[in-house]
């Protein structure tokens, strides 16, 4: 910018000093036309009153032959141009130091301006210095600024192009280079302002990462929070008995559920025994699901939107007579073997339906994962929330056999416990996670103050 102000300065010195040796020549020709004005005219005669007139004629002409003389012009005619000639030459005087004069006035404006841009220039240098090497406590304003500049540099530029336009009418000449310096200031500007809200972009997209990180870890720190909560209510020794407590999923999102620590072995018949507890509509959601590699929906429990209970095996699906959206604990109970696909679902110990050819011959894969109120698209994860289960579950357990139905009635009536000979509902076999939790529970106590 100075470099470009150096420049600047010295054209307009050497443009004043042509003006004003321009207007020196102009006042030197204006005495000399008056001391014309003031000379009288004498022209050549003889005593005879005759006049002579000398003509050139080539070298090579006869002499003697008689040459043609000019047409004479009075005294008076040649006056007249003489003085038509003067008035011309005063007008030209007159226009021309007009011209000087407007044009000395451009330099005093240009030496103005010069001068607002090299204060300028410092204070952009220094604004630059600011902005570029520290960081600014707010990055607003530093875009106010910089936009603040770019607008006052624009109304500059605008107003040099209107001059400039002004001084092609009136034939003065205009120098382009402070308009030059303007446009590439300006542009530099721009380009400022453009990596500004690049940044700001950038730390928009970092703050949002820090967010969710720091979701993750809200998250963990209330799940840490509740397992400590639960463990002092039970006074530190844990329940009563190993199997005396429900899980709690409060809400319907993609990240509370519970997961079975122990996988399930390769079954050719099952019963999955389960008490549930659940108020939420459309739909209780999912209360298991166990997928292995290759297939997410190996076993699935779901109850979604308007459509009624369904029981899914290798992605094959029944549609279960059970209603449990009262909010109420309700034991249920589904057995299946892969012979002919026969399926049978109990519910308060009543056996409410039954069929076959669901997925027949069959067998459950082995090595899979068994979660606990969320429905899995990939072996355990992706969740959707709009499938999660809401509510509470309790005593849920799996055997590799079908159950007799006296069995089945004598667990829902709370005169009769098993546990489950592959998956045992037990403290230690189950995790919680997002924000569920762990609760002491005496079901039969619970289940009568229910009803």
């Amino acid at each position: 910018m100075i470099q470009h102000s150096f420049t600047l300065a010295f054209i307009l010195f050497n443009l004043s000093a042509r003006l004003l040796h321009r207007y020196k020549m102009l006042h030197l020709l204006a005495g000399l036309i008056y001391a014309l004005t003031c000379v009288k005219v004498v022209y050549g005669q003889n005593e005879k009153g005759e006049r002579f007139l000398c003509t050139a004629v080539p070298t090579d002409m006869d002499t003697n032959c008689p040459v043609q003389p000019l047409p004479f012009q009075s005294a008076s005619v040649r006056e007249e141009e003489l003085r038509n000639t003067v008035m011309q030459l005063r007008e030209t005087i007159l226009q021309q130091k007009e011209t000087i004069i407007n044009q000395l006035e451009t330099i005093k404006e240009l030496t103005s301006k010069l001068s607002r841009c090299e204060s300028d220039s410092e204070t952009f240098r220094k604004m630059n210095k600011d902005t570029m090497d520290d960081v600014p406590k707010d990055p607003n304003d530093s875009v106010d600024v910089l936009g603040k500049t770019m607008q006052s540099l624009k109304d500059r530029l605008e107003n040099l192009e209107q001059q400039q336009m002004r001084a092609n009418i009136s034939g003065a000449s205009f120098p382009n280079e402070l308009r030059n310096l303007l446009q590439r200031r300006l542009e530099d500007l721009e380009n400022q302002l453009l990596m500004k809200v690049n940044e700001l972009e950038e730390e928009k997209s970092q703050l949002y990462n820090e967010t969710v990180a720091h979701r993750q870890r809200t998250d963990s720190t209330l799940n840490s929070l509740m397992n400590r909560i639960s463990e002092l209510e039970k006074g530190g020794g844990g329940f009563k008995s190993p199997e005396n407590f429900k899980i709690s999923l409060p809400l319907r999102t993609n990240y509370l559920f519970g997961q079975v620590k122990k996988s399930l072995p390769e079954m050719y018949a099952f019963t999955i025994c389960m008490w549930l507890k659940s108020g939420s509509s459309p739909g209780i959601g999912t209360p298991f699901s166990y997928g292995v590699p290759g297939q997410a929906n190996e076993i699935v429990l779901i109850e979604w939107g308007h459509n009624p209970i369904e029981l899914l095996i290798n992605d094959k699906v029944a549609q279960l007579p059970l209603s449990l959206s009262d909010g109420r604990w309700h034991h249920v109970c589904i057995t299946w073997t892969t012979r002919d696909g026969l399926w049978e679902a109990y519910q308060d110990g009543q056996r409410l339906g039954s069929g076959e050819n669901l997925a027949p011959w069959h067998p459950i894969k082995a090595g899979g994962v068994l979660i606990l109120g969320q429905e899995q698209d990939v072996v355990g994860g992706r969740f959707d929330a709009t499938q999660a289960f809401v509510g509470e579950l309790s005593h849920f357990n799996v055997w590799d056999r079908i159950l007799r139905s006296t069995d089945i009635i004598a667990m829902s009536n709370c005169s009769f416990y098993m546990s489950g000979n592959v998956v045992a509902w037990t403290d230690s076999n189950i995790e919680v996670f997002g924000g569920a939790s762990k609760w002491p529970l005496e079901l039969c106590e619970d289940r009568l103050f229910d009803n």
